[in-house]
């Protein structure tokens, strides 16, 4: 895959000095992301990070039975280094990619290298992996302690800033999937966003229409985690 004149689009790369960008660039490899493309799964050998391009990945928990659930999501705000920041050499997690698009893929070894000879782009994955966590800590919390609509708006919402456009490529499935309930629950829930003028659900697709009206439906754990994002991450999230 040739990449393209604008290359990379991550908005954590482009948070670099470009001279640190440049310095990088050679260990970037761009890639194409799939629909359901595994990149990591649980155990394996921890080979690469990812920094989005465009699409959305998820960070899955695998439970011994073969069901998951989502405990984050990563879009062109950042990148998959949370566990080799520590060193780590096998994946605790899957990385599952929900939306598809490309990436700028980077091996572990020149990644360590990296976070040793540039204190810039070391600390900046530091801030990346706090803001992570943060998001991590509020997603446990949101799914004990919110109702299945408040964390619908907010796992759409979510995938809106990632994505970056209002039509969203996703099945029912994957939804119920990613929220861990059963495919009749999430379809009530589309149906009575739909009735409020919230989203339109088609085969496959979910638009949303009133982003306003779906923050107001959503938890406060969105808004909670944008603002701890930006304030580890300010030249990162989206508008």
């Amino acid at each position: 895959m040739d990449p393209p004149s604008n290359w990379p689009r991550n908005r954590l790369l482009l948070a670099l000095a470009p001279r640190n960008l440049k310095q990088l660039m050679p260990d970037l490899e761009p890639i194409q992301c799939r629909s359901e493309q595994v990149l990591m799964d649980t155990d394996s050998s921890l080979d690469h990070v990812y920094f989005p391009d465009s699409g959305v990945v998820s960070v899955v928990a695998v439970y011994p039975d073969g069901s998951i659930i989502e405990m984050a999501t990563i879009g062109r705000e950042g990148g998959t280094g949370f566990q080799a920041v520590f060193g780590a050499k096998n994946s605790s997690a899957r990385l599952l990619v929900q939306l598809p698009g490309t990436a700028a893929r980077m091996k572990r070894a020149a990644f360590l290298r990296a976070m040793e000879a540039m204190p810039s782009f070391r600390s900046l994955m530091h801030a990346h992996v706090h803001a992570f966590l943060e998001q991590v800590m509020v997603s446990a919390a949101c799914n004990g302690a919110h109702g299945l609509k408040q964390r619908l708006a907010r796992w759409l919402l979510m995938m809106r800033d990632r994505h970056d456009d209002n039509v969203l490529p996703i099945t029912q499935d994957l939804l119920a999937e990613m929220l861990g309930v059963h495919r009749p629950t999430i379809t009530n829930a589309i149906r009575a966003f739909e009735r409020a003028g919230l989203i339109d659900y088609r085969r496959g697709r979910v638009e949303i229409l009133d982003r306003d009206g779906l923050i107001e439906a959503s938890c406060e754990c969105y808004l909670l985690v944008r603002t701890r994002i930006a304030q580890h991450l300010p030249k990162t999230y989206p508008e």
